[in-house]
């Protein structure tokens, strides 16, 4: 079976292919918004540190390059324990525990 196809659809479809004025007419204030966008000088970002930002990273890389443990004080008490000088105050030890745990349990809370 043979499906016939009006001729007269030729002239729509050349309709429907070319721009709607609606259509031009964005086109050309697209156009005419991108070429006033280009004649506008764009400005460069800019920004300013302070005296106390620049003073907090100074301190902050000072920070940085000490080592985190103290290798002087670790070898002395490793000496200490050697020689039998290092004592332990269980009663002292046992406070500093109470006092970590406590605030530790003071920053969950504030959490």
């Amino acid at each position: 079976m043979a499906i016939e196809l009006p001729k007269n659809n030729a002239a729509a479809n050349r309709v429907g292919n070319t721009a709607s004025p609606l259509t031009s007419a964005r086109s050309a204030q697209a156009s005419a918004a991108q070429t006033a966008q280009a004649q506008v000088p764009q400005k460069a970002d800019s920004f300013v540190i302070t005296s106390q930002a620049q003073q907090l990273q100074s301190v902050q890389s000072k920070l940085a390059s000490l080592p985190e443990v103290d290798q002087k004080k670790v070898a002395e008490i490793k000496q200490a324990i050697a020689e039998g000088r290092y004592k332990i105050d269980p009663e002292k030890l046992a406070a500093n525990i109470a006092r970590f745990e406590k605030e530790m349990q003071d920053l969950d809370q504030d959490a």
